[in-house]
């Protein structure tokens, strides 16, 4: 087997250059042809990945987190070309979804050659100027859209400590946006939600933020995405709101609404969404699910 082996150094979590040897070698001593590629910014790094792809790879490999897991989904979705995972990023919610957050890079070079793989669902994000990108986890807008914008500004601490502190830094200045979202649910019928939001998030998968789970049902391999809204409420309420979504038994609070759909279409002004931690678009966007888009190597077992 031949592998493309990704780490980005300049990636904003760190895609550690450690994992990405450990993983070569251990690859390696498995039988595996691997060759390490690293770009100093995320299109040079898409770049030497698409020409990997072109000349021939029978597999790719990331050694990162999401955002550098994101580069690599973008050139293998519905290729067919699996995709490993070697989790060494800061949230790691993607490899956390699929089971595989836990494993060091041993273990991950191991379930790589072991050559077990499975297919999963990607969301695909279409903006209004007709261009189209993939992501594998959660889809944020609004509150938590800002709530990166600050977290990714922030030096210190590292970690998901660093998202917790900007959650509790943007409610002081928390309020409700204007938002149009129109839904198709999974019998086809259609939905729209119109008024003002804290948020809107979109779930292919079940985390972000380095593990909220703030689709807690949302399953990668269904044909669904999971559509989370949050309406306005005092301060107070939606504080004491936050240690139910940590737990992800937020679906019972009454300003809290749940949806599986199999699209939808975000609007609101001024607000830029991300995905799998970076961002995607300013609204509006279209999500749709795109079914088994993507095929992850897997720990046997």
């Amino acid at each position: 087997m031949k592998v493309a082996l990704l780490v980005n150094p300049a990636a904003r979590a760190g895609a550690h250059t450690g994992a990405a040897t450990h993983a070569a070698e251990r690859l390696r001593a498995h039988g595996v042809q691997t060759s390490i590629l690293s770009g100093g910014s995320a299109a040079e790094s898409s770049a030497l990945l698409r020409a990997a792809i072109e000349v021939g790879v029978d597999a790719v490999v990331v050694a990162g987190g999401d955002g550098t897991v994101n580069l690599a989904i973008q050139e293998v979705a519905g290729s067919g070309i699996p995709l490993g995972i070697v989790p060494s990023g800061t949230g790691d919610d993607f490899a956390a979804t699929l089971g595989l957050r836990e494993l060091d890079a041993t273990a991950a070079a191991d379930a790589i050659a072991g050559g077990r793989t499975r297919s999963i669902d990607l969301a695909r994000v279409t903006r209004e100027d007709g261009s189209t990108r993939y992501y594998g986890s959660v889809l944020a807008s609004g509150f938590d859209s800002k709530v990166n914008d600050r977290a990714n500004a922030m030096r210190w601490p590292r970690g998901g400590s660093r998202y917790s502190i900007a959650i509790l830094i943007e409610f002081l200045t928390l309020a409700g946006m204007p938002y149009e979202v129109q839904m198709e649910l999974p019998d086809g019928t259609r939905e729209e939600v119109r008024g003002d939001l804290v948020m809107a998030t979109v779930g292919n998968g079940r985390t972000y933020g380095g593990g909220i789970p703030i689709c807690p049902d949302a399953d990668p391999a269904d044909g669904l995405l999971d559509v989370v809204l949050v309406r306005p409420a005092g301060r107070l309420r939606l504080l004491r709101l936050l240690p139910r979504v940590y737990q992800g038994t937020h679906a019972g609070v009454p300003e809290v609404a749940m949806r599986r759909v199999r699209s939808v279409r975000l609007s609101s002004p001024g607000v830029t969404a991300y995905a799998d931690g970076d961002p995607i678009g300013e609204l509006p966007l279209t999500i749709d699910v795109v079914r088994s888009a993507l095929t992850i190597f897997t720990p046997a077992g």
